[in-house]
């Protein structure tokens, strides 16, 4: 993946729109404005009735189960083309993920149910910014979360404040759970209308010692494993494998 490229001054107008999913360009520039936050709260799920605890468990031991497929059976051949953000190939829920912090700091990592929603779960993770986003261009990357297991503790897995860090099974520093700074809720304000895409925000959020603010945001696909594991795959547009896996993991 090539680098973002900082937006000029000079640019004309029609190049500071807003991205969406049916216009994914690989760099984009946003026109700073003063903040106005009006990002509204992740949507609280319902209690599952005992029926759908059933049905979940029975479907959990159903995908088990190996697919045989005869000789004969041939698969049509899909002719939607480029509808494979729509398809949650793990049957998962869709949500948004955000990679973003200052070139040469650590890179923060958001979760929301969508674009214009708060976030309900960020991260901050040892890696630089850049070097994250530059080993994304090199191939698919796998990030592991883990903690300790604590049987006496109902802590949700996602409500954990510390984990493990590991990059492609090698060990690097740790993630901590935070709650959103004004600066974050500031960059997530600023992207509440982007759905995908990298870019480098405006040079007035930059800093002199770490550089750029860049960001990457993309569609993500939330699998709830257990209540000790949750799986979030980046949904690349043309179907292909995830560039970008994320485990959260209790052990």
């Amino acid at each position: 993946m090539a680098p973002p490229l900082l937006a000029r001054p000079e640019d004309s107008p029609a190049h500071t729109n807003s991205i969406t999913s049916s216009s994914t360009p690989d760099r984009d520039s946003i026109t700073l404005r003063p903040p106005s936050i009006s990002l509204q709260p992740a949507k609280i799920k319902k209690p599952e009735t005992q029926a759908h605890k059933l049905f979940r468990k029975f479907r959990s031991v159903f995908r088990s189960f190996p697919i045989i497929t005869p000789p004969s059976c041939k698969f049509p051949v899909s002719l939607t083309g480029g509808q494979g953000t729509d398809k949650h190939i793990h049957g998962g829920i869709r949500i948004t993920g955000t990679l973003f912090g200052h070139r040469k700091a650590r890179v923060n990592l958001a979760f929301q149910q969508n674009p214009k929603c708060l976030p309900f779960l960020l991260l901050e993770l040892t890696i630089p910014t850049a070097k994250l986003i530059q080993d994304m261009g090199t191939g698919l990357m796998r990030i592991a979360l883990e903690c300790e297991k604590n049987p006496k503790e109902k802590t949700k897995i996602i409500d954990e404040p510390m984990w493990t860090l590991f990059c492609n099974g090698k060990k690097s520093g740790y993630g901590v759970k935070r709650e959103p700074s004004e600066d974050d809720l500031n960059v997530m304000q600023l992207l509440h209308a982007v759905s995908t895409g990298v870019g480098v925000l405006p040079a007035e959020m930059a800093d002199p010692q770490d550089g750029d603010l860049s960001y990457m945001r993309a569609n993500f696909e939330r699998v709830i494993g257990s209540k000790d594991s949750e799986t979030y795959y980046m949904m690349m547009p043309d179907g292909n494998n995830s560039e970008l896996s994320v485990f959260f993991v209790r052990i």
